[in-house]
């Protein structure tokens, strides 16, 4: 084993439901950043540790970058320009189940003004659900997008070439100490982690009808003897967003309290009580005060 240890930051990039969260979980090995089918599920750098006997990685799992279209996109993406400017290693995401479109280049055009300072690698993710001709075409296409240090098919699904690209990113990190004690696997606080998963399950509930339109809250968190009570606030745009949430007898929400708090009890290791409410706060997307009372 070599003497030398290594640490810093590698910050997952890409256009939105790319596979960055997934990716990050399965380099961590556990979960640490809440995963969907709906674009924009990633709202803030959910940062996930991994720790071996050579090195710390701390990956930054950033919102997707897009061409933003409310005050809230244009938020998350100034997030992920501040998150790249700090970080050791950009990683930019491309799915192999798509061809390269405009978002990817949209992205690679700015990952470009920090070329030189930043060492940056290209992921092709979802090798699993692709053929190998459309992985194939990925990696060719993805060559042609920027001048990267390397350029790494994978799938987090099945774990191929998930420690391959650990290794890489490993490799070209600055010599240091660790950042992190060896058991912490993410620096976000519970509450956030908490109000991350509310959201993931209510974001599973209601498919298409409004997938940016939840912003959730814990308001707040108390640690007792044998449980923990958590008073999660749930906030849409809009009264018919509202019952959309909470459906036909208010079993739509309860759906998404018991998927929630399943997942919260394993997150914290200790059985949940959750008390979930849903609020509307008109336009929060667009509504400054909104945006910073919801935390953005």
């Amino acid at each position: 084993m070599s003497e030398v240890f290594r640490s810093g930051f590698a910050c997952l990039l890409g256009r939105p439901n790319t596979g960055k969260s997934t990716l990050t979980n399965a380099l961590v090995g556990t979960k640490v950043a809440i995963t969907s089918d709906r674009p924009q599920t990633t709202r803030h750098a959910i940062r996930g540790i991994v720790s071996r006997p050579d090195a710390q990685l701390v990956l930054v799992d950033t919102p997707g970058f897009h061409r933003p279209r409310t005050l809230l996109g244009e938020r998350l993406n100034d997030l992920v320009k501040a998150t790249v400017a700090e970080v050791d290693i950009v990683v930019m995401c491309v799915p192999a189940t798509d061809k390269v479109g405009p978002g990817d280049r949209f992205i690679a055009d700015q990952l470009r003004d920090i070329a030189g300072r930043t060492t940056a690698i290209a992921v092709v993710t979802k090798c699993d659900i692709a053929t190998k001709d459309a992985v194939g075409a990925r990696l060719l296409e993805v060559a042609e997008l920027g001048d990267w240090a390397e350029i790494v098919p994978v799938s987090a699904a099945d774990g191929f070439q998930v420690d391959l690209l650990a290794d890489l990113l490993v490799a070209r990190l600055p010599e240091g100490r660790p950042l992190y004690p060896d058991d912490e696997l993410t620096d976000s606080p519970e509450s956030v982690m908490v109000a991350e998963l509310v959201r993931e399950a209510a974001l599973s509930g209601v498919r298409d009808e409004l997938p940016h339109s939840i912003a959730v809250v814990v308001e707040e968190m108390v640690h007792g003897e044998s449980r923990v009570d958590i008073h999660a606030i749930m906030y849409v745009e809009r009264d018919s967003q509202k019952g959309i949430v909470i459906g036909t007898g208010g079993e739509r929400l309860k759906t998404v309290g018991t998927v929630a708090r399943r997942q919260i009890e394993a997150l914290l290791g200790a059985k949940v009580y959750l008390d979930l409410r849903v609020k509307v706060a008109k336009d929060w997307q667009r509504d400054p005060k909104q945006l910073h009372k919801l935390g953005f």
